[in-house]
Order: C-alpha cells, then sequence, then structure tokens
C-alpha cells in the first residue's frame, strides 16, 4: 500500500492531467453535436475493424477443421463416382443401382512428415490399422498421384513416394492409350519420367497423364501430370517423355487413401497363373 500510495505521489501531476484531460474530451463531445456524431463515426468505425480482425483469427483458427471436414467430404465423393464401381452387366445402357458394386473406397489421412529432397521420399500418415489402412494402398491428393502405403502401424502409415527411386507407376496418355512406366528422375521433385512408350505414338506438349489401373492400387484414369518435353535417343525405339507433375509434394497436406475391395480375388486369380 505505501508503495502504491509513493507511486500516486510521484506521477500525481501527469494522473491529474490525464483526468482532467478526459473530462474535457468527454465534456466537449457531449455537449456539441458534430464532435458527438464524429466521435460515434469514428468509434464505429475502430469497432468494426476490431471485428473483422476478431473474425479473420476465428476463421484462420477453424480453419484446420474446415480442411478436414472438406477431406472426408470429397472422400465420400470420390467413392461414389463411376470409376469406384464396376458394372455386373457391362452391355446393359440402362442405370440400375443394383448392377453395380463398389469397388475403390477412399480415407482421408493427414500428411504428418513429408519429404522432397532425398533420392527416397517418403510420408507419414496420421492413419494407420486401426482406421483400416494396409500395405500397398495407394495414395492420391485432390490434384493426383501421391504415393503407395508400405508400412503400417495402429495409429499411423508410411507412404512411399513416386519421388522415390524403386517407384513405378503405370501409366498411360490419356489420349492415345500408350502405357508404359513412370519413374523419378531423382533431382527435380516437381517432374518424373514415363519410359517405354514406342517411337510411332504421337505425342504433344501439354498431353495428360494417367494411370492404366493395370495394378490393383490405383484405379484407372487417376491424374499423374502433362508432357512437359519428350525425345528419341538415335537409335532407341522408345520416346523418353518429362512429365511435369500436377501433385505439388512441397504443399501436401491431405491426402487419400484407396482401397480395392477386389484385390485379394484378383490377386489370387493371378496368382494361379504363376503356380501352374
Amino acid at each position: 500500500m505505501r508503495n502504491l500510495f509513493l507511486l500516486i505521489w510521484k506521477y500525481y501531476f501527469f494522473i491529474l492531467f490525464v483526468i482532467f484531460e478526459v473530462t474535457c474530451v468527454y465534456l466537449l463531445i457531449k455537449n456539441n453535436s458534430y464532435h458527438n456524431s464524429g466521435f460515434i463515426n469514428s468509434s464505429n468505425k475502430v469497432a468494426a475493424e476490431m471485428l473483422s480482425t476478431v473474425n479473420s483469427a476465428r476463421e484462420f483458427i477453424n480453419l484446420k477443421s474446415e480442411n478436414e471436414y472438406l477431406a472426408r467430404e470429397n472422400a465420400e465423393i470420390m467413392s461414389m463416382l463411376p470409376e469406384s464401381y464396376y458394372s455386373l452387366d457391362p452391355d446393359s445402357g440402362f442405370v440400375n443401382d443394383s448392377l453395380f458394386r463398389q469397388h475403390y473406397i477412399y480415407f482421408t489421412a493427414k500428411v504428418i512428415n513429408n519429404s522432397v529432397n532425398r533420392r527416397n521420399n517418403y510420408l507419414t500418415l496420421d492413419k494407420g490399422g486401426i482406421h483400416g489402412i494396409e500395405p500397398e494402398m495407394g495414395v492420391i491428393s485432390s490434384t493426383g498421384l501421391v504415393g503407395i502405403v508400405k508400412d503400417v502401424s495402429d495409429h499411423f502409415c508410411t507412404v512411399k513416394s513416386i519421388l522415390h527411386k524403386q517407384s513405378s507407376i503405370s501409366s498411360k496418355l490419356k489420349g492415345s492409350g500408350f502405357f508404359g512406366a513412370l519413374v523419378w528422375n531423382g533431382t527435380d521433385p516437381t517432374e518424373v519420367t514415363l519410359q517405354d512408350i514406342p517411337k510411332n505414338a504421337v505425342i504433344d506438349i501439354g498431353d495428360t497423364i494417367v494411370t492404366t489401373g493395370y495394378s490393383t492400387i490405383f484405379p484407372e484414369g487417376l491424374m499423374i501430370g502433362t508432357v512437359k518435353e519428350h525425345d528419341i535417343k538415335p537409335g532407341d525405339n522408345f520416346h523418353i517423355i518429362t512429365v511435369r507433375l500436377s501433385t505439388n509434394f512441397n504443399t501436401l497436406s491431405h491426402v487419400y487413401v484407396i482401397e480395392n475391395l477386389l484385390k485379394e480375388e484378383r490377386q489370387n486369380l493371378e496368382a494361379m497363373l504363376n503356380d501352374n
């Protein structure tokens, strides 16, 4: 209490000046309509700006939950696309829900670790075995291909990125249907190379590259990228195609893990060929 009294006494004249100043301003505004109107308008403007700032901060805080909601909604929508079903009557021109069965379903996941500057790049996702994730499931983003699930724990999984020296994805030119193997050149995280396309294939800059659907991992027609450049070495019978990826691996945050509901059936059938 003594220190408080000494503090007040030390700044007595300044405190008194502030009190008189505030009183004068109050009397001026109260007894003068012009100043009163100006003060109200100014205070409303300041209040509006403060509310706008608070609302912007609130929207930013809620952005995470909004993104997660949109990701779940997108996964549900993708699971309902025609590409996620197979027809029980392919010759029928009549669309009937009873003639289709679910082929692919999609899980949402968040990227919690990612690398793009190594020779072998991986991602870590926040979903694992208890969420239905298994090894050898495909992973995509809203813009294109990402990779394949490698190892799975209860709550997490790792993904072998297509930016990996051992990654080889069956891909094709969307227009002509010529297919080959998609591999990474090991340097630029925005580009990959499409190999084994015969030299008689007509290729233009900007042509779209998509998945073939030949594997049990990815559905057919998933976006990969576009042709940046192509060349044929002297004496070679195949194009070397540089593909600009549609997925930006530097900004990945939410992805979708794909489950092929017919994977085991197909693998068992194809295994019989190897046994024979």
